[in-house]
């Protein structure tokens, strides 16, 4: 019985916090916060960046890239609900973009497409556009050097 409570309890519990979270987030911020979209490593990626944001929340990037194009986008991450929200964002973003067009994906970019964050949580978009600028960047040197491909390591 006391597991029963327990389980009730913490559902409660959650559901109070996502609706606190709705008078404060968007839906698309509080839906990929709960659901987030590739949220995954890829084996051997082409590009890989990794960035530690002013918060200390950390996201990695992967690229598969298929002829300069993005064919898959996936992150990690260890920080909170908006740095879900925005690694998710970012990746969707760069999906099928050649590498000059998610060079333009910005932290303005992605707060529109979140439908904005409160103030003290932009930081979070910014980290995400700079992880993905860093994969990107990953990528052109390993082809400038493609010696160094079979090492490339995360």
């Amino acid at each position: 019985m006391n597991d029963k409570i327990e389980d009730e309890f913490l559902e409660q519990l959650q559901a109070e916090i996502i609706e606190q979270a709705r008078k404060v987030y968007s839906h698309k911020v509080i839906d990929r916060w709960l659901h987030p979209n590739n949220l995954r490593t890829i084996e051997n990626p082409q590009g890989y960046g990794k960035m530690t944001g002013q918060c200390e929340d950390t996201i990695e990037i992967f690229l598969r890239i298929v002829k300069d194009r993005i064919v898959e986008a996936t992150f990690l991450t260890d920080g909170c609900g908006t740095t879900l929200a925005a690694g998710s964002m970012v990746t969707e973003l760069a999906q099928k973009k050649t590498i000059q067009e998610a060079f333009r994906i910005s932290k303005d970019l992605i707060l529109k497409e979140l439908e904005g964050l409160p103030k003290e949580s932009e930081h979070c978009a910014q980290l995400a556009s700079n992880a993905l600028k860093a994969a990107l960047v990953d990528y052109l040197a390993s082809k400038r050097e493609s010696w160094k491909t079979p090492y490339h390591k995360r």
